[in-house]
Protein backbone atom coordinates (compact mmCIF):
# COMPACT_ATOMS: atom_id res chain seq x y z
CA UNK A 1 0.00 0.00 0.00
CA UNK A 2 1.11 3.39 -0.66
CA UNK A 3 1.94 6.35 1.73
CA UNK A 4 -1.10 8.32 0.41
CA UNK A 5 -3.26 5.47 0.54
CA UNK A 6 -2.15 4.50 3.81
CA UNK A 7 -2.48 8.13 5.25
CA UNK A 8 -6.16 8.17 3.56
CA UNK A 9 -6.99 4.93 5.54
CA UNK A 10 -5.34 6.35 8.88
CA UNK A 11 -7.68 9.35 8.50
CA UNK A 12 -10.59 7.53 7.68
CA UNK A 13 -9.84 5.38 10.96
CA UNK A 14 -9.06 8.02 12.77
CA UNK A 15 -5.47 6.52 13.40
CA UNK A 16 -1.74 8.17 13.59
CA UNK A 17 0.14 7.53 10.42
CA UNK A 18 3.88 7.66 10.45
CA UNK A 19 6.25 6.78 7.95
CA UNK A 20 8.31 3.77 8.21
CA UNK A 21 11.67 4.72 9.45
CA UNK A 22 14.71 4.72 6.11
CA UNK A 23 17.10 2.95 7.60
CA UNK A 24 14.89 -0.07 8.62
CA UNK A 25 11.65 -0.41 6.31
CA UNK A 26 10.91 -3.56 8.11
CA UNK A 27 10.65 -1.88 11.39
CA UNK A 28 7.63 -2.23 13.73
CA UNK A 29 6.04 1.06 13.53
CA UNK A 30 4.72 2.04 16.94
CA UNK A 31 1.00 3.37 16.34
CA UNK A 32 -0.61 5.63 18.91
CA UNK A 33 -3.72 4.32 20.65
CA UNK A 34 -6.87 4.97 17.94
CA UNK A 35 -8.52 8.32 18.80
CA UNK A 36 -11.91 9.23 17.75
CA UNK A 37 -11.98 11.99 15.37
CA UNK A 38 -14.45 13.79 13.67
CA UNK A 39 -14.61 12.33 10.17
CA UNK A 40 -15.29 15.68 8.36
CA UNK A 41 -12.22 16.64 7.71
CA UNK A 42 -10.38 13.65 6.54
CA UNK A 43 -13.85 12.32 3.97
CA UNK A 44 -13.25 16.23 2.30
CA UNK A 45 -9.41 15.90 2.17
CA UNK A 46 -9.38 12.18 0.88
CA UNK A 47 -12.55 13.33 -1.64
CA UNK A 48 -10.51 16.78 -2.89
CA UNK A 49 -7.37 14.15 -3.35
CA UNK A 50 -9.38 11.53 -5.49
CA UNK A 51 -11.79 14.24 -7.89
CA UNK A 52 -8.12 16.26 -8.47
CA UNK A 53 -6.53 12.39 -9.25
CA UNK A 54 -9.89 11.96 -11.61
CA UNK A 55 -10.01 14.96 -13.02
CA UNK A 56 -6.24 14.36 -13.93
CA UNK A 57 -6.73 11.45 -15.85
CA UNK A 58 -10.44 12.26 -17.51
CA UNK A 59 -8.87 15.59 -19.62
CA UNK A 60 -6.03 14.68 -21.47
CA UNK A 61 -4.55 17.69 -23.19
CA UNK A 62 -6.65 18.54 -26.50
CA UNK A 63 -5.03 18.14 -29.44
CA UNK A 64 -5.11 21.02 -31.92
CA UNK A 65 -3.80 19.86 -35.03
CA UNK A 66 -6.04 17.85 -37.16
CA UNK A 67 -3.40 15.49 -38.74
CA UNK A 68 0.04 15.44 -39.65
CA UNK A 69 1.51 15.43 -43.40
CA UNK A 70 2.65 11.47 -44.00
CA UNK A 71 4.25 11.97 -47.60
CA UNK A 72 5.55 15.15 -49.36
CA UNK A 73 6.88 14.64 -53.04
CA UNK A 74 7.72 17.87 -54.84
CA UNK A 75 6.51 21.69 -54.38
CA UNK A 76 4.04 21.23 -51.78
CA UNK A 77 2.81 24.35 -49.33
CA UNK A 78 0.61 24.71 -46.36
CA UNK A 79 -1.41 27.98 -46.28
CA UNK A 80 -3.15 29.24 -43.08
CA UNK A 81 -6.25 31.13 -42.34
CA UNK A 82 -4.45 34.96 -43.51
CA UNK A 83 -2.72 33.21 -47.07
CA UNK A 84 0.30 32.73 -45.38
CA UNK A 85 2.40 30.25 -46.99
CA UNK A 86 5.31 27.66 -46.20
CA UNK A 87 6.66 24.89 -47.69
CA UNK A 88 5.43 21.78 -46.25
CA UNK A 89 7.24 19.24 -45.63
CA UNK A 90 6.88 15.41 -43.53
CA UNK A 91 5.46 15.55 -40.02
CA UNK A 92 3.93 18.65 -40.17
CA UNK A 93 1.04 19.85 -38.43
CA UNK A 94 -2.45 20.45 -40.72
CA UNK A 95 -5.13 22.36 -39.20
CA UNK A 96 -8.66 23.09 -39.83
CA UNK A 97 -8.62 26.38 -41.90
CA UNK A 98 -5.37 25.50 -43.79
CA UNK A 99 -4.95 25.04 -47.47
CA UNK A 100 -2.24 22.45 -48.98
CA UNK A 101 -1.40 23.48 -52.49
CA UNK A 102 0.65 21.16 -54.87
CA UNK A 103 2.66 22.10 -58.12
CA UNK A 104 3.20 20.10 -61.26
CA UNK A 105 4.28 16.76 -60.66
CA UNK A 106 3.91 17.25 -56.58
CA UNK A 107 1.80 15.59 -54.02
CA UNK A 108 1.24 14.59 -50.31
CA UNK A 109 -0.93 12.62 -48.02
CA UNK A 110 -2.41 13.66 -44.63
CA UNK A 111 -3.58 11.53 -41.90
CA UNK A 112 -5.86 13.02 -39.92
CA UNK A 113 -6.23 12.23 -36.40
CA UNK A 114 -9.72 10.08 -36.73
CA UNK A 115 -7.34 7.61 -39.36
CA UNK A 116 -8.64 9.67 -42.43
CA UNK A 117 -6.54 9.52 -45.13
CA UNK A 118 -6.52 12.50 -47.95
CA UNK A 119 -3.85 12.12 -50.87
CA UNK A 120 -3.33 15.31 -52.66
CA UNK A 121 -2.52 15.01 -56.45
CA UNK A 122 -0.51 17.31 -58.51
CA UNK A 123 -1.58 20.94 -59.42
CA UNK A 124 -4.24 20.51 -56.64
CA UNK A 125 -5.78 23.12 -53.74
CA UNK A 126 -7.34 21.68 -50.74
CA UNK A 127 -8.45 23.31 -47.87
CA UNK A 128 -9.40 21.58 -44.49
CA UNK A 129 -12.70 23.54 -44.15
CA UNK A 130 -13.16 22.03 -40.53
CA UNK A 131 -11.95 19.29 -38.37
CA UNK A 132 -13.92 18.42 -35.12
CA UNK A 133 -12.74 14.79 -33.67
CA UNK A 134 -13.56 12.98 -30.03
CA UNK A 135 -11.08 10.13 -29.77
CA UNK A 136 -13.39 8.85 -26.62
CA UNK A 137 -16.52 8.79 -28.47
CA UNK A 138 -15.58 8.82 -32.30
CA UNK A 139 -17.45 11.57 -33.03
CA UNK A 140 -16.73 14.65 -35.09
CA UNK A 141 -16.63 15.75 -38.61
CA UNK A 142 -14.75 16.46 -41.79
CA UNK A 143 -15.47 19.29 -44.27
CA UNK A 144 -12.82 19.96 -47.13
CA UNK A 145 -12.93 21.81 -50.48
CA UNK A 146 -11.50 20.32 -53.00
CA UNK A 147 -10.77 24.12 -55.50
CA UNK A 148 -8.64 21.86 -57.87
CA UNK A 149 -6.52 19.22 -58.86
CA UNK A 150 -7.40 15.51 -57.58
CA UNK A 151 -8.05 13.57 -54.25
CA UNK A 152 -8.59 10.54 -52.71
CA UNK A 153 -9.59 10.25 -49.47
CA UNK A 154 -10.19 6.67 -47.30
CA UNK A 155 -12.49 7.67 -44.30
CA UNK A 156 -11.70 7.27 -41.02
CA UNK A 157 -13.38 6.84 -37.79
CA UNK A 158 -15.58 9.43 -38.31
CA UNK A 159 -16.57 8.44 -41.74
CA UNK A 160 -17.21 5.03 -40.57
CA UNK A 161 -19.21 5.97 -37.54
CA UNK A 162 -21.26 8.72 -38.89
CA UNK A 163 -21.16 9.26 -42.65
CA UNK A 164 -22.89 12.05 -42.80
CA UNK A 165 -20.65 13.65 -40.84
CA UNK A 166 -17.74 14.02 -43.67
CA UNK A 167 -18.25 16.62 -46.65
CA UNK A 168 -16.36 17.45 -49.47
CA UNK A 169 -16.96 20.61 -51.86
CA UNK A 170 -16.16 21.45 -55.15
CA UNK A 171 -16.48 23.96 -57.44
CA UNK A 172 -19.18 22.64 -58.98
CA UNK A 173 -20.59 19.73 -56.21
CA UNK A 174 -20.70 18.63 -52.82
CA UNK A 175 -19.90 15.05 -52.04
CA UNK A 176 -21.57 13.20 -49.11
CA UNK A 177 -19.40 10.37 -48.04
CA UNK A 178 -21.77 6.76 -48.06
CA UNK A 179 -18.09 5.06 -48.61
CA UNK A 180 -14.96 4.70 -47.28
CA UNK A 181 -13.02 4.97 -50.37
CA UNK A 182 -13.09 7.47 -53.08
CA UNK A 183 -11.05 9.69 -55.70
CA UNK A 184 -12.56 13.33 -56.75
CA UNK A 185 -10.88 16.01 -58.95
CA UNK A 186 -12.14 19.20 -59.54
CA UNK A 187 -11.40 21.73 -62.59
CA UNK A 188 -11.57 25.38 -61.86
CA UNK A 189 -12.48 26.10 -65.33
CA UNK A 190 -16.00 25.79 -66.62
Amino acid sequence: MGRSAHLCLCLLRGTSYSARPASNPFAAIPMSTPRRRPLALPIVLCSTLWALHVTALADPPADTHAGLLKTVRGEVLLQDAQGASAPARVGDAVNAQQRIVTGAQSGASVVLRDGTTLVIGPQSSFDLQAFRYDSRTHDGSVIGRLARGTLRMVTGLIGKAAPEAVRIDTPTTTIGIRGTDFIVSADETL
